[in-house]
């Protein structure tokens, strides 16, 4: 398992900006997607900057929730196919958390994953 793969967004505004936002979505049973991740740091809604620069910072995040016993909370940001991007489960394999590479193993790990960032962040009602 590798740790800390990337070190670019850690500690920033945008970092700060997207977590809330993926806690808040998580909180809400939601999505993500790469265009509002992108709005939030201040980056054009497409494109393979945008792409590669939201990629890093999702990975940041994950690795932070991994490191911490959580899920990964990118779970719930997502392209336009409504599933996380190739990066997600990339990264997840960097995790050991998932290690068969098809699209079957590949789609349940995520619905797993989502279902646990969920259950992690729901809200709790007090009576």
């Amino acid at each position: 398992m590798t740790t800390t793969v990337f070190t670019k967004y850690r500690g920033k505004k945008e970092f700060l900006l997207v977590y809330s936002e993926l806690i808040n979505g998580a909180r809400r049973r939601g999505t993500l997607t790469y265009q509002e991740v992108a709005e939030l740091m201040g980056l054009p809604p497409r494109g393979s900057h945008m792409g590669v620069e939201a990629g890093h910072l999702l990975g940041e995040i994950s690795e932070d929730e991994h490191l911490n016993g959580r899920p990964m909370l990118s779970a719930i940001a997502v392209s336009t196919s409504g599933m996380p991007g190739s990066g997600f489960f990339e990264l997840a394999r960097r995790l050991g958390k998932i290690t068969d590479t098809s699209a079957d193993a590949q789609r349940r790990f995520w619905e797993k994953e989502k279902e646990a960032v969920y259950a992690t962040w729901q809200k709790d009602f007090k009576e």
